[in-house]
């Protein structure tokens, strides 16, 4: 850290490179804010801080992780003082005195890490646990060393992703989908957020699966099929009345890339599944709900191609038991649950309940026939003793189920 003047330094040349700290501290020696005792505690503060902050990142007992500690309590202090005085070097002076240089320095820690641990990503499927943890520290090494410019600028992008997020999450919500189920779909928030905006104009109350979605789109075409149109839809393209406040401008930003990509949505000319599955510029920049069953009807496809995609070939019965629940779950058509997907699915359950139909009309519709009698067979079984203990909202039953899906389906660690 930059080296304490002495009670009778008459005055010190201002350098602009120097760090915040050390302009405040010899503006506040010079301007007589700083008195020569809190001068004094500050020489034993500093060498206890600078310790602790090489021990928090390495060991005090190398010379070259002290130097660099000494490096990074001026750059946290000067950070905490930067950025809550706005600048200004009176205030800074001021705080220098009436408070520890630790406090100052834990300030700026404290800085860093809220912004570490806010999302990196807008995707949901990146998303992780929230707070700061041990696995953090080393990009918190890094950061305890940038100014606080990248600070901000690094700040204001994941406090943007972080309203992303949240708006995504508050928007699902209106069409029926919850946290849980944005982040077993793996979907972007603004993904979901254009697609929110999209059901608001077409008075949607639910997400869509792909066949809906594709209805959706058709019948804007056909109401605004004048190129003329394009105008009257924009408009029509609002936020939700009752949108939080702090959403409002992320919403906005996302809507005004909507509105860019209208025209192209309104083209007769183009294939609508062309455009949103093979249109590079538009691969996942909406979202519906995976529903292989929905978009086997849909389009036509031959029953084994279905049977062979859906089961990706497991035919052994902790597969296609996993594969039936989902179905039944009205989740997507895979053959292995990770241990926060089945978590996820059985709360979906406990809210919305089985639809014990579902997989046997997928196995009627997709299996060989010579062993649909055996899967149905399987699948009534299974869901006879599950049923009430995946619905059950008893203390410990979301562990009994997990327990049962460990034993019964394929659940990977």
């Amino acid at each position: 850290m930059p080296d304490l003047p002495e009670p009778t330094t008459p005055s010190i040349a201002l350098f602009d490179r120097r760090p915040f700290f050390e302009k405040a501290l010899q503006y506040g020696v010079r301007h007589g804010i700083i008195p020569a005792e809190r001068l004094d505690g500050m020489r034993q503060e500093a060498p206890k801080g600078m310790v602790q902050i090489a021990r928090y990142f390495g060991t005090e007992f190398l010379r070259p992780d002290l130097e660099l500690a000494k490096t990074r309590i001026v750059n946290l202090i000067s950070l905490y003082l930067e950025d809550s005085c706005d600048g200004d070097l009176n205030l800074a002076a001021q705080a220098l005195r009436d408070n520890s240089l630790l406090s100052r320095s834990k300030g700026g820690s404290d800085m860093l890490k809220a912004m570490i641990a806010m999302p990196q990503n807008s995707h949901f499927g990146m998303q992780e646990r929230p707070g700061f943890r041990d696995e953090h520290v080393p990009l918190l090494a890094k950061w305890s060393l940038r100014s606080l410019a990248d600070y901000r600028v690094e700040a204001r992008r994941r406090a943007h992703t972080a309203l992303l997020v949240d708006a995504a999450t508050s928007m699902a919500g209106t069409l029926d989908l919850d946290a849980d189920e944005l982040t077993d779909a793996g979907v972007d928030a603004e993904a979901v957020i254009r697609t929110a905006l999209l059901a608001r104009l077409g008075k949607r109350s639910t997400m869509p699966d792909w066949p809906t979605f594709d209805k959706w789109v058709s019948a804007l075409r056909k109401k605004y099929a004048q190129a003329a149109a394009i105008d009257a839809v924009a408009i029509a393209v609002t936020l939700p009345k009752d949108l939080p406040t702090q959403f409002v401008e992320v919403v906005e930003s996302v809507r005004q890339s909507l509105l860019v990509d209208l025209p192209k949505i309104l083209d007769p000319a183009m294939p609508i599944r062309r455009l949103f599955t093979q249109t590079p510029a538009f691969v996942g920049r909406y979202y519906w709900n995976e529903d292989a069953l929905a978009e086997v009807e849909h389009f036509e496809r031959q029953n084994s191609a279905a049977w062979d995609k859906a089961t990706g070939g497991h035919l052994d019965d902790s597969s296609l038991l996993t594969l039936f629940l989902r179905i039944a779950a009205a989740s997507s058509h895979t053959t292995l649950l990770t241990k926060t997907t089945a978590a996820s699915l059985i709360r979906k359950i406990q809210k919305s309940g089985l639809d014990r139909e579902s997989p046997r009309q997928f196995i009627g519709l997709h299996a060989p026939a010579a062993l649909q009698d055996g899967y149905i067979l399987l699948w009534n079984e299974f869901a006879e003793e599950a049923e009430p203990l995946l619905r059950s909202d008893m203390r410990y039953a979301t562990q009994d189920a997990l327990a049962l899906l460990r034993r019964e389906c394929n659940v990977a660690d």
